[in-house]
């Protein structure tokens, strides 16, 4: 399987950022860890693992990126504006500097991004602020609505992140119609205490017209052994 390791200075966020790329062509995939993750979380959960196949084959190409939680939306220190300044810094580092470096490696059309638990949220929040740059969304026992972090404060760096808010308040045709064109997939556990918080954001989705598959789980369901399953299941698509 081929694995490569890049680092560089990033002008987004003025400090050095690490990835991960596994396999070598096929729909590319933006990867996102779970809270304060790195980088190197999903090889050492062994979701890369599971999904050889996909990536010998040339069926998947994944672009496993680092997080900045802990300067951002779980930096308690810091004034909520400052926590959604920082994640909007995050998002342009992932649409301006390693988009463009999964570009320049394999020009496959197809681009996904995916991420479980608050990896999920980061899945979903670019995504689908970026419906014109994303094609699919998996999102695994994930949060989707951010405000419980920002203590009742909004701008436009908290509200135009949080899908929750800008989904649910967006009337432009134009963009609704590209938001459209995605495949969104939720797959979280029954007993997940988030489980609501992805019933209550596909309704708002459905409100839009905007398709997407909410798949319950039995039990709880919401650690690396049924991620590794779920991902299976919904990688090509609805189960």
């Amino acid at each position: 399987m081929n694995r490569e390791h890049h680092r560089w200075y990033s002008p987004s966020l003025n400090r050095d950022m690490e990835l991960l790329i596994f396999g070598h062509a096929g729909a590319r995939a933006i990867v996102f860890p779970t809270s304060k993750g790195k980088f190197y979380e999903w090889e050492d959960r062994g979701m890369m693992g599971a999904l050889r196949e996909h990536l010998e084959r040339g069926w998947l190409q994944m672009y496993c990126v680092d997080s900045v939680d802990a300067e951002s939306w779980y930096n308690w220190r810091a004034h909520p504006g400052a926590r959604g300044y920082r994640h909007t810094q995050y998002l342009n580092y992932v649409v301006n500097e390693v988009l463009p470096l999964s570009t320049q490696k394999n020009n496959h059309p197809f681009l996904m991004t995916m991420g479980a638990s608050f990896g999920a949220f980061h899945a979903m929040s670019i995504g689908l602020k970026y419906p014109d740059k994303f094609d699919r969304i998996i999102g695994l026992s994930g949060l989707y609505d951010i405000r419980s972090f920002t203590d009742g404060y909004s701008d436009d760096n908290v509200y135009y992140n949080n899908p929750a808010q800008f989904i649910a308040n967006e009337h432009n045709e134009w963009r609704l119609g590209q938001l459209r064109h995605v495949d969104i997939i939720m797959a979280s556990g029954r007993d997940d205490r988030l489980i609501q918080n992805a019933r209550d954001f596909s309704g708002i989705l459905w409100s839009k017209g905007i398709g997407n598959a909410l798949r319950e789980w039995d039990g709880w369901s919401h650690d690396w052994p049924y991620w590794q399953k779920m991902l299976n299941i919904y990688i090509n698509g609805h189960d």
